[in-house]
């Protein structure tokens, strides 16, 4: 409840801020009596649209810790907590990047990885995958959330979501003023948006949404395959990371928030929807490659 709650009171706060933002630049008057003005709507567009993303992905960490409960390794507390930071640091030196925050929660099988830039991301793994996974499982676990951060996906997925983002808002609301037009042909009495407009606006919101959430999906999954191959590479060997696939696809992965489901290593049951590609697609994909 806690979580589902801090993601609707966290989007609030963010459309809150754009509107504050878009009313200031002045980008939220696109609606003149002469039509459209277009300069003013891809204003207020790219920053409805890249703004979410933007600060979705800034306070990803923060967001991160208090959803999961993730606590960070400062020091560790027992061999195991030892290992995983040295895991993490030598595949971070391998890999090219600053080293990571390291985190360690409660929950089901998963891991995930998090954070606006790759020299200051976060690392985190379950104590459901330390306990029911080898350590040679977690390792290539840990390796595929490293490769995330190393091939700069966090960025790469927000870039994605705010192009999407600002198509959906600039096309809905062309396309309504068109429909509103053509519905109030001949009215001349009547200025400003009418019901037309409205309706047609809120209606493409969310269908629109939907497509620019297949499309996010799609981009989503391609990221998981360079992942595992990531994973494999900063082993030195691809059957580790086939082994904990298997693993993982065996058992229930554990549920994340809904902002960290796409950074997360469990294979969604999904299609068109699905961050991850099933199981048994990411394991013939490492099995094939060289």
């Amino acid at each position: 409840m806690k979580r589902i709650l801090l993601f609707v009171l966290t989007n609030v706060a963010v459309m809150l801020v754009l509107s504050i933002t878009a009313s200031l630049l002045g980008v939220n008057r696109y609606l003149t009596a002469n039509g459209l003005n277009m300069g003013a709507l891809m204003g207020f567009s790219l920053i409805m649209g890249f703004g979410g993303a933007i600060i979705s992905l800034l306070i990803s960490k923060p967001m991160a810790k208090f959803s999961t409960g993730a606590r960070v390794i400062n020091q560790p507390q027992n061999a195991d907590e030892a290992w995983i930071v040295q895991t993490v640091q030598r595949f971070a030196e391998k890999a090219g990047i600053g080293m990571p925050e390291v985190a360690i929660y409660d929950g089901e099988p998963n891991a995930f990885a998090t954070g606006a830039f790759k020299n200051s991301a976060l690392v985190a793994v379950s104590t459901g995958l330390l306990h029911n996974m080898t350590r040679e499982e977690v390792e290539a676990v840990i390796g595929h959330e490293v490769a995330h951060v190393a091939n700069g996906d966090m960025v790469t997925m927000t870039l994605i979501q705010g192009v999407m983002n600002t198509f959906v808002v600039f096309l809905s609301r062309v396309i309504g003023y068109a429909v509103d037009s053509f519905l109030r042909k001949g009215d001349s009495e009547n200025s400003g948006p009418g019901i037309g407009y409205m309706v047609t606006t809120v209606v493409l919101d969310i269908l629109l949404g939907f497509v620019a959430a297949i499309i996010v999906a799609w981009f989503s999954r391609q990221r998981e395959f360079r992942a595992d191959a990531g994973a494999a590479h900063l082993m030195g060997r691809k059957q580790p990371m086939i082994n904990a696939l298997a693993r993982l696809g065996g058992m229930v992965p554990g549920e994340l928030p809904k902002t960290m489901q796409a950074m997360g290593i469990a294979g969604g049951l999904g299609k068109l929807f699905s961050t991850h590609p099933p199981m048994e697609e990411r394991i013939a994909r490492l099995q094939q490659a060289g």
